[in-house]
């Protein structure tokens, strides 16, 4: 059996949006580390926050803002949230 390569349009999509399976397992890590993050957080944000490792808020003390945004499904809502978020503890993203 042969595979057929897939086109531009294919390749350039999120895997979580074409694979249940794997949305599926993004999502049950994000409700995992729900906990440690502000409430108010949307779900790719979550996903994104979880895919990269991080667990809680305290974390993000040690990453640049600007790296944190190039996350998929980081957006400017996620990151106020979390500058407001870290502001209210008297912390920020590293510099």
């Amino acid at each position: 059996m042969v595979r057929k390569a897939k086109t531009k349009a294919q390749r350039l999509r999120c895997p979580l949006m074409t694979s249940p399976r794997k949305r599926k397992a993004a999502n049950k890590l994000a409700a995992s580390i729900q906990q440690g993050f502000p409430s108010g957080l949307a779900q790719p944000a979550l996903r994104a926050l979880a895919g990269a490792g991080y667990e809680s808020l305290d974390q993000l003390t040690r990453v640049k803002e600007s790296d944190l945004f190039e996350l998929h499904g980081m957006g400017p809502n996620a990151m106020r949230i979390l500058r407001e978020a870290l502001h209210a503890r008297g912390k920020s993203f590293r510099i």
